[in-house]
């Protein structure tokens, strides 16, 4: 799963970033602490955070992160919008809560193994 199935997955919109990467979505971190974030193993990660601010940014750029969803349709700052640019970290708004993209999430990732 790619940024751009993310995005219609989640229903959101692409903020910043480049949806056309080929990079592959390998875990989905759903997390709001970027204390906690930093303390993952995983590669490729997806940082699913309702934290709008550029410090989920520089947190998912630090663990190699696939991309940023910020849930609820909260607002972003140009700041953060420029700082997800800058650090060519995809950033996307879903009007979904965590949970509700969590399982969104999940259901789409069961639907990818089957074929």
């Amino acid at each position: 799963m790619t940024i751009a199935d993310v995005v219609k997955v989640l229903n959101g919109k692409l903020m910043a970033g480049d949806g056309t990467s080929p990079r592959v979505v390998g875990a989905v971190v759903a997390n709001d602490l970027m204390s906690d974030v930093l303390l993952t193993d995983a590669d490729d990660v997806l940082l699913l955070t309702s934290l709008a601010s550029d410090q989920a940014i520089r947190t998912a750029h630090i663990v190699g992160a696939v991309g940023v969803v910020i849930h609820n349709a909260k607002p972003l700052s140009e700041t953060m919008i420029k700082v997800a640019d800058d650090l060519g970290i995809p950033l996307v708004s879903s009007p979904l809560s965590k949970y509700d993209a969590c399982v969104k999430m999940h259901d789409a990732f069961l639907a990818e193994a089957r074929g």
